[in-house]
C-alpha cells in the first residue's frame, strides 16, 4: 500500500457497504465463497462478508467467537447451572462480592438472550451442586450458606417454576460432586464438611426423595471430579484433603463398592473431567503442591485402566471450566493461573490430540460455569476477576 497512515488494509480501500451482504446473524459465517466474516470500520463495524482477495488476516481479522449476551441480574460465582429440558439455562445459587452466599436463581433463554428470575432457593448456597434428573427437575444438594454447611437438599420444577425442600443427606458437604446413574439415582460423593474432609457417599432416589448411604471412598476428598464412565461406573480423581491427591477410585452402582484405580502423574485439585466421544476421560488444568496452576492434560482409558499423559495447554489454571462440544472437541475457559483470572480458552481435538489457542472472552472470569446449548453455542455465566461478576457471554 502507498498509503502508510492506514490503520488497517480493510479501512484502506473504497467499499461500498451496500454491496456486502451480512454475516449470518447465529453463526457469523458467510455464505458467499471466498469470503470471511469482518468488522468492517467502513460499514460502521458491523459484521459483514469481506472478500479474501483484499484481505490481511493480520491486519482485518475475522470476527471474534466471542458474543455478550444480557447480563445477570445477581453477580455471582461458585454458582451452578443446568440445561433444562426445554433448552433454557438455569443458574442458581453462589457467593457474590459482599461476601454474601445467594438464594436467587435465573433463567436465560437463548431464543432472546435474555434472563428472567424464579423463584428462589429454600437455602442460600455456593459451592453446591446442581444436577438434572430423569425426570426433568434440577436437584441442588448442599453447599456452604453463609458460614453454615448444608446437608440439606431441595429441587426445582421446571413446569411450575418452584423449589420443593427434599430429604437431607447425611452429611453437611461443601466442595462435593454429584452424579446422575444410569439408574437414575444420585452419587454425592465427599466434600468438605466443617474442615473435616469426607470419603462418604450417599445415594439419592428420585422416587423415593430419600437418602441412603452407599460404600465409602478409599480416601477423602474435596474439589475433586466425579465422571460417569460408558460402563456405568463412576470415576474419581484428585482433589484436596489434608495434601493434593493423586489417587483415582472407580464406584461400581451394582455393587455399591469402590476399587482403587491407577493414580494419575499429578496429584491436583479443582480440575476439570470431560468424558470424550471415544469413551476416554480428559483431564485438564488444577492446582498442586508443587504449582499453583497447572497446564498438564491426562487421558484415562476405561478400557485399560491406565492414565496416559497428553500434550500441555497453552496456560496453566484451576477453577475453569472444560466444554465437550458436539463435534467432540473439548473446549477450556477462564481459570485462575495463581496471580489473576484468565480470559483466555483453548480448544483440545481428541482425535489430533492437540490444543489450539482461541479468541479471548471478553472477560477474565474463575469460579464460572460453562453451559452447552441445544443450538451447539457455549453460554459462560458469571464467576470472578477481584469481585462477582455479571455478564455473560456466547461461544
Amino acid at each position: 500500500m502507498a498509503n502508510t497512515n492506514h490503520t488497517s488494509i480493510c479501512g484502506s480501500f473504497e467499499i461500498s457497504c451496500s454491496t456486502l451482504l451480512p454475516c449470518d446473524s447465529s453463526s457469523n459465517i458467510c455464505n458467499e465463497p471466498n469470503h470471511i466474516c469482518v468488522h468492517h470500520p467502513r460499514c460502521k463495524n458491523h459484521p459483514v462478508c469481506y472478500p479474501m482477495s483484499m484481505i490481511d488476516r493480520q491486519l482485518c481479522p475475522p470476527l471474534t467467537k466471542w458474543i455478550n449476551t444480557g447480563n445477570i441480574t445477581d453477580a455471582r460465582y461458585m454458582h451452578k447451572a443446568s440445561i433444562l429440558p426445554d433448552g433454557k439455562v438455569l443458574i442458581v445459587g453462589g457467593i457474590n462480592s459482599h461476601p454474601l452466599a445467594l438464594k436467587t436463581a435465573e433463567i436465560y433463554d437463548p431464543s432472546t438472550g435474555i434472563w428472567s428470575g424464579t423463584q428462589n432457593m429454600t437455602y442460600a448456597r455456593f459451592g453446591h451442586t446442581s444436577s438434572i434428573l430423569t425426570n426433568g427437575k434440577v436437584l441442588v444438594t448442599g453447599g456452604n450458606g453463609n458460614g453454615y454447611y448444608q446437608n440439606t437438599t431441595e429441587w426445582y420444577d421446571p413446569l411450575t417454576r418452584t423449589w420443593k425442600t427434599t430429604g437431607s443427606m447425611s452429611y453437611t458437604r461443601f466442595g462435593h460432586t454429584a452424579s446422575i446413574l444410569p439408574n437414575g439415582k444420585v452419587l454425592v460423593t465427599g466434600g468438605d464438611s466443617h474442615g473435616h474432609y469426607l470419603n462418604s457417599a450417599e445415594l439419592y432416589d428420585p422416587l423415593t426423595e430419600t437418602w441412603t448411604t452407599t460404600g465409602n471412598m478409599k480416601y477423602p476428598r474435596y474439589q475433586h471430579t466425579a465422571s460417569v464412565l460408558v460402563n456405568g461406573k463412576v470415576l474419581v480423581t484428585g482433589g484436596c484433603a489434608n495434601d493434593y491427591l493423586n489417587s483415582t477410585e472407580l464406584y461400581d452402582p451394582s455393587t455399591g463398592a469402590w476399587t482403587v484405580a491407577a493414580v494419575m502423574n499429578n496429584a491436583l485439585c479443582s480440575h476439570t473431567a470431560s468424558v470424550l466421544a471415544n469413551g476416554k476421560v480428559l483431564i485438564t488444568g488444577g492446582s498442586s503442591s508443587r504449582a499453583v496452576a497447572l497446564n498438564s492434560s491426562a487421558l484415562y482409558d476405561p478400557s485399560t485402566g491406565n492414565w496416559t499423559s497428553t500434550v500441555n495447554m497453552n496456560n496453566g489454571r484451576h477453577f475453569h471450566t472444560a466444554s465437550v462440544l458436539p463435534n467432540g472437541d473439548v473446549l477450556i475457559t477462564g481459570g485462575y493461573n495463581g496471580t489473576n483470572s484468565l480470559n483466555t480458552a483453548e480448544l483440545y481435538n481428541p482425535s489430533t490430540g492437540t490444543w489450539t489457542i482461541m479468541d479471548v472472552m471478553n472477560s477474565a472470569r474463575s469460579i464460572h460455569t460453562a453451559s452447552v446449548l441445544k443450538n451447539g453455542k457455549i453460554l459462560i455465566t458469571g464467576g470472578t476477576d477481584n469481585s462477582a461478576l455479571n455478564s455473560a457471554e456466547l461461544y
